[in-house]
């Protein structure tokens, strides 16, 4: 296994990076280690503060800005930051493992440029922004306007997919799983 890579997982939001991560890094062969986010924003029902993310007050965040502690960091909507914590990637590096992000575009796209000899990122896109609605709607955590603020931003993000290395379509969670499986045994697997 060829150590110290990393798999960037990016999307619009509801585009269903969460749940193709949660599939992959059960993969033992690509030896996958998640690397947990930062972020100011609630702890939605079900999360847990250090292995959904480290969750910060946004004065802690500030504070951890000014220390200089992120690799990545954004303010991805108003007063609500998101960041990787260079130690989370040292974290993983140590134990052999590959890091695997699942960050915003911007955020993708800040640790691919630090990192590019190193990472593979790879853009989830919906089939449509009007399929990525019903599945936003469909979370039942979106107000009417953080759902118009999500949907707006995801238009933003979607033109951004061409920066990635890849782009993944997720119009059938089973094909983009398996696309994306093959994709990274030719990224780490055969590289040994």
């Amino acid at each position: 296994m060829n150590n110290n890579k990393m798999i960037i997982f990016s999307a619009p939001s509801g585009a269903g990076k969460t749940t193709i991560v949660r599939e992959i890094i059960k993969e033992e062969k690509f030896q996958l280690e998640f690397s947990v986010s930062a972020c100011s924003r609630s702890k939605r029902e079900n999360e847990e503060h250090g292995k959904d993310y480290y969750f910060l007050s946004i004065e802690e965040f500030k504070q951890k800005i000014d220390n200089n502690e992120f690799v990545e960091w954004e303010e991805v909507y108003k007063n609500q930051y998101y960041g990787t914590f260079i130690t989370e990637i040292e974290r993983i590096w140590k134990k052999g493992k590959n890091v695997v992000f699942d960050v915003d575009v911007v955020g993708g796209l800040n640790i691919k440029k630090q990192y590019e000899k190193e990472a593979l990122a790879i853009f989830i896109q919906p089939p449509s922004i009007s399929e990525l609605k019903k599945r936003l709607i469909a979370r039942n955590t979106e107000t009417d306007a953080t759902l118009n603020k999500r949907l707006s931003k995801a238009t933003t993000e979607l033109e951004y997919s061409t920066k990635f290395d890849k782009v993944i379509v997720n119009d059938n969670l089973d094909v983009a799983v398996e696309t994306i499986r093959n994709i990274l045994n030719n990224y780490l697997v055969k590289m040994i």
